[in-house]
Parts: structure tokens; C-alpha cells; sequence
């Protein structure tokens, strides 16, 4: 394969082209064979941070079941349904696979609220937030190579990863926290990923909710996204077996959503008609979305999901435990950060030298936020179990 082949080709000129790439921080030479954008997916597949994600969840805690989606396997659908969108629109597929994939690197164990559980312990230390944990991950924490911490990827693959963050934050990370400095839009690629997060979790939540015996298809008849999509099914496969029933339904409903998003993006697009990423950064608002309608049926399906899935009482007593578990493991580090791996001490030891308390803070969050679910309460029993091995 050439060197020179033309990763661009085919593409929109308002998609984000290498040709144009703001670069990685750290000059490397051009990769052979591949682009800048596959080169920045692959060094996220192979990081350690992406393998932790496979227990890591969801919803439900790892342990709860071996079918229920944990974060490695939202991840890859969520890179399935941008790469989708991404290929019919003519944005860079290789670019919003990475994204997608990348996007929740930085979050903690036990989903949600381990994320909320971890900002209530760093509120008097900067706070947490997982999108910026996601960027810490791969501009400091990885280690894997010889010439710079970090993974390094190209500034396109990092403003996507950066969804969220606080002005506070914003403005210390330079060129990447600008645009929410400067309140201007990602590129396409990053509008997208965001999106297709949305659309998998809300979507594959209702199959993963049904299973735990949280909901059933019949109470999900309320809501008119899922209605339309029974009904269907059942008019055309009369009599199909419970799992094949959710499944068929489930699929038909992201390929409607899907089919919205192209449609109402290519609209937009067509009306802005943005010459180059550099137009899509300086419109309005973002031109990848849904259509009115579909969106309102979208929320509708997450006001649902949030009431009868994610404050289910067994949902709300493993967030109650996950809360104890990582305030816990906080506490006794900032207490005594002699308690913490080798190298993790010798990092809070530093810190400390820097910036005092705000210093080991964050390096304990760091290590907090790097736990798989298994591995965090595997630690609290080793730290407050008397009779548990250490």
C-alpha cells in the first residue's frame, strides 16, 4: 500500500480532512499504510484504558450478568452507528470510529453514579468530569511510548472526546477548550460521535432494561418511538418469540432514528452549505441532528428509561453502594497516601510538591476513575475487610 494514498478522497469538503489536520501535540513522522485518524484508532484500541472497559458498565454492575452491555460494548456500537451516519453523509469514517470509541475512556467504575459519586469527593479539588478524564487518559495517563506520555492523537480526534467541559477547565487546556470558551461548534465528527452516544444508550437500554425484568415491551407501548415499531412487527411476524420480539423491535427503531439523522443533517447541510470544517465550526449550532419530531420521541423514550430503568430501586441500591464505595476509597487514600499502589504514591508524592492537596486529589481520582467495577470493590474489601488478603 502507498504511502501517499489519499485518505481524503471521497470525502465532503466540510468533512474533517487530513490535509487540513491541526496535528498531534508531539510531531511523529506520517504513518505508513494508514491515516492520521486510523492511526489515532488504533492506539486507542490498544490502550489499557480501552481493555479496562470491558468491566466497566453500563447500568448494571459487571457482575450482575454476562449479556448486559458494559462500556467496551456501548462503545463499539456507538462507533457502528457513527460510522453509518458518517459514510452516507461523506464525513471521515476512521475519524468518528475513534471518537466513539475513545469517548468514555476517562469514566470511572460503576457507571453514573461513580461518576457523580467521584465529583461529590473532588468538588473542593476542581470536581471531576468524566469527558476530561477521558482527555487526561490519553493526552497524560497512558504509557506506552518512548517518546511522550500519553497516546498523542491528532487534535480533531481530541476536541470530539472533549464533549463537556467547564469554562473553569476550558481555558486550561489551550487550543482544544476553546470552542466552549469561544461558544463555536466541533467538527461534524464530534457532533456526530455525540449523537450516536445518545442513540445507542437510549435504545439498547430498553433491551438490557427488558432483560433485567425492569420493563416489558407491553408497558414500553406508551411511548411512541417503541409503539409504532411493535406494532409493526407484530402486524408483519405474528406470534414471534419474546427475545426475537425485542430484538426486531429494538432494531427497527435505531435504523428509523438513523434514517432521521441523515435526513435532517443532509438538510441542514444543504442549507448552511459550509465550505470547510472551519465554516461547520463557526455556525450557529450544530448541523448533525435529529428532525423535529423523531426528537421529541427520542426524549420521550429517555424520560421513560430514567424513570422506570435508572431509578429502579435495584438501580438505586448498587448506586447507593457504588457512592460508599468509591467516598470510601477516596477518604483513605487522601488520608494516607502511603495506602496507594507504588507508582501512584510516588505520583501523589509529587503532586503534593506541586499543588498541595488539589495535587494527590487528582492523582487519587485518577486511580478511582481507572478501576473496572470488579477491581473497585475487590480493593474497598482489601482496605476495610479485616480478614480480607491485601
Amino acid at each position: 500500500m502507498s504511502a501517499t494514498r489519499d485518505f481524503d478522497a471521497g470525502l465532503a469538503p466540510y468533512a474533517a480532512l487530513e490535509a487540513r489536520s491541526r496535528g498531534r501535540r508531539h510531531a511523529e513522522p506520517p504513518p505508513q499504510g494508514r491515516g492520521e485518524f486510523q492511526r489515532d484508532r488504533d492506539r486507542i484500541i490498544h490502550s489499557n484504558a480501552f481493555r479496562r472497559l470491558a468491566y466497566k458498565t453500563q447500568v448494571f454492575v459487571n457482575h450482575e450478568g454476562d449479556l448486559y452491555r458494559t462500556r467496551v460494548t456501548h462503545s463499539i456500537e456507538v462507533a457502528q452507528i457513527a460510522r453509518s451516519i458518517a459514510r452516507t453523509l461523506r464525513l471521515n469514517e476512521s475519524l468518528v470510529e475513534a471518537i466513539a470509541l475513545a469517548h468514555d475512556l476517562g469514566h470511572t467504575p460503576f457507571g453514573h453514579a461513580g461518576q457523580d459519586a467521584l465529583h461529590e469527593c473532588m468538588r473542593d479539588f476542581g470536581g471531576f468530569e468524566h469527558n476530561l478524564q477521558s482527555l487526561r487518559v490519553v493526552d497524560e495517563l497512558e504509557e506506552r511510548y518512548a517518546g511522550f506520555a500519553g497516546l498523542n492523537l491528532t487534535f480533531e480526534c481530541r476536541e470530539g472526546i472533549l464533549k463537556h467541559c467547564s469554562a473553569a477547565n476550558a481555558a486550561a487546556l489551550g487550543e482544544v477548550g476553546e470552542r466552549f470558551l469561544t461558544r463555536t461548534q466541533p467538527g461534524l465528527e464530534a457532533q456526530l460521535a455525540n449523537l450516536a452516544d445518545e442513540i445507542a444508550y437510549n435504545n439498547h437500554d430498553v433491551d438490557d432494561g427488558i432483560r433485567a425484568g425492569f420493563i416489558t415491551l407491553d408497558e414500553l407501548m406508551a411511548v411512541r418511538l417503541v409503539r409504532r415499531h411493535v406494532q409493526s412487527v407484530d402486524a408483519q411476524h405474528p406470534g414471534l418469540p419474546g427475545r426475537r420480539r425485542v430484538h426486531e423491535t429494538v432494531r427497527r427503531m435505531i435504523n428509523e432514528v438513523v434514517t432521521d439523522v441523515i435526513r435532517a443533517s443532509s438538510e441542514r447541510l444543504a442549507a448552511a452549505q459550509p465550505a470547510d470544517i472551519d465554516a461547520v465550526r463557526a455556525h450557529a449550532g450544530p448541523l448533525i441532528g435529529l428532525g423535529v419530531a423523531v426528537r421529541a420521541d427520542h426524549a420521550e423514550l429517555k424520560a421513560f428509561l430514567r424513570e422506570r430503568v435508572y431509578r429502579h430501586h435495584r438501580v438505586l441500591r448498587m448506586t447507593a453502594k457504588a457512592r460508599r464505595v468509591v467516598g470510601n476509597l477516596f477518604q483513605v487514600f487522601m488520608d494516607d497516601i502511603r495506602l496507594l499502589p507504588p507508582e501512584y504514591c510516588q505520583a501523589a508524592t509529587q503532586a503534593r510538591q506541586r499543588d498541595g492537596a488539589q495535587g494527590i486529589a487528582r492523582i487519587v481520582a485518577d486511580y478511582i476513575a481507572g478501576m473496572t467495577d470488579r477491581y473497585a470493590i475487590l480493593e474497598h474489601r482489601r482496605l476495610f475487610d479485616p480478614a480480607a488478603r491485601t
